[in-house]
């Protein structure tokens, strides 16, 4: 009978199961048969069949609805049949048959349930998920003087999505990068992360200095959260091979030169987005092959067993060497491993390589000194 059943639910022509309708099926199969054991052994005495209830409700753990109903109708024949051995069939056996068939009632409605929920949530995350993409454009892989590649590795430990974001374009004033964190998850962040890069495309274009593209920035994070919300964030701005970093509360990049990784600290520090940063630039001239890491706080986060991954220690052997994309795979491959494949937040990454090779002729001088120069 039980056999039967599986090869009823298992027959082709039928969707596949779910890893977790299988698992659900397994186990109450495997329940039932060793029930149907223990009474075998115990002779004609009904005594264990009330026992079968439980295999409809561990299928509803895992399985679907269906696949409940038609372990419940198993353990009700096979309860019935060990019921009808027993002669005359006892008051005891009639009722945990009854009970059976309405346990088998409760568990398919219980798996209904769970389905249902867990459809609307795999709906919500996959909209979510969308609207994240339609947020983050793809980058690369050549913006001006610069080799771009640019990932996005989302969390495996939480289902919501976070309000990580980056973006690099081509200005008058040179080739200018943004990346940022905002404080929170789900749509709300993406939200404010769209806010943000809507604003960064248009100013980047418009203002010559740095600094004024952070007040511009902060003026329009102020203008869409509360008190406590914020966006942390580093502006990075390559012109004539002159490298001008300004950070908001963000982890400093990191730039890799010839096997050595120096981390892109700001003279001094700065608040957030929103909390009105005053930042100092930071001024670096670069050399060909030089390459600059922008991550989130979820790499810096990263750990196992409460070790943290080195980053600045790996960055140069993951990233120093084959192509900007090929460099973010590795370090997402050996991140993963790190920390066995659960991450506690999502991470966005950019790394960009200086070729030398200028596509147009462009001044030395960075952002902050052609703002002065204008004004």
């Amino acid at each position: 009978m039980l056999s039967h059943v599986r090869t009823q639910l298992l027959q082709p022509g039928r969707s596949p199961l779910s890893p977790g309708s299988r698992a659900g099926l397994g186990a109450a199969l495997v329940l039932l048969a060793i029930v149907a054991a223990m009474e075998w052994a115990d002779g004609p005495s009904a005594n264990y069949i009330a026992l079968m209830v439980a295999a409809p409700f561990l299928a509803a753990a895992l399985a679907s609805w269906r696949i409940v109903l038609g372990v419940g109708a198993a353990a009700s024949l096979l309860g019935a049949a060990f019921a009808l051995a027993e002669r005359p069939v006892s008051l005891s056996a009639a009722v945990a048959v009854a009970g059976i068939v309405l346990g088998t009632g409760i568990a398919a409605a219980v798996a209904a349930i769970r389905e249902r929920q867990a459809e609307q949530i795999a709906e919500l995350s996959k909209l979510a998920a969308v609207a994240q993409q339609a947020v983050l454009r793809p980058l690369g892989p050549q913006v001006g003087t610069l080799s771009v590649a640019a990932r996005y590795i989302s969390s495996t430990a939480k289902a919501e999505i976070g309000g990580d974001l980056y973006e690099v374009i081509d200005t008058p004033y040179g080739v200018r990068m943004i990346i940022g964190d905002v404080r929170g998850k789900g749509l709300e962040a993406v939200r404010l992360a769209s806010i943000v890069l809507g604003s960064y495309r248009h100013v980047a274009y418009e203002r010559a200095d740095l600094r004024a593209v952070v007040t511009d920035l902060d003026r329009a994070v102020a203008r869409s959260v509360g008190d406590e919300d914020f966006v942390t964030a580093a502006l990075v701005e390559e012109r004539g091979g002159t490298l001008t970093i300004v950070n908001c509360g963000h982890p400093a990049p990191l730039l890799l030169r010839g096997g050595e990784v120096m981390p892109m600290e700001p003279p001094a520090p700065a608040p957030p987005l929103g909390f009105m940063p005053v930042v100092r630039p930071r001024v670096e001239r670069l050399e060909p092959g030089d390459r600059l890491l922008l991550f989130t706080d979820g790499l810096g986060e990263a750990r196992r067993d409460g070790e943290f991954f080195p980053t600045a220690d790996r960055a140069w052997r993951l990233l120093g060497h084959g192509t900007v994309a090929d460099g973010l795979a590795s370090l997402e491959t050996a991140l993963v491993e790190w920390v066995h494949g659960r991450l506690d937040d999502d991470i966005a990454l950019v790394l960009m390589e200086y070729t030398g090779s200028p596509s147009r002729a462009t001044a030395a001088v960075p952002s902050w000194e052609v703002g002065a120069t204008e004004g």
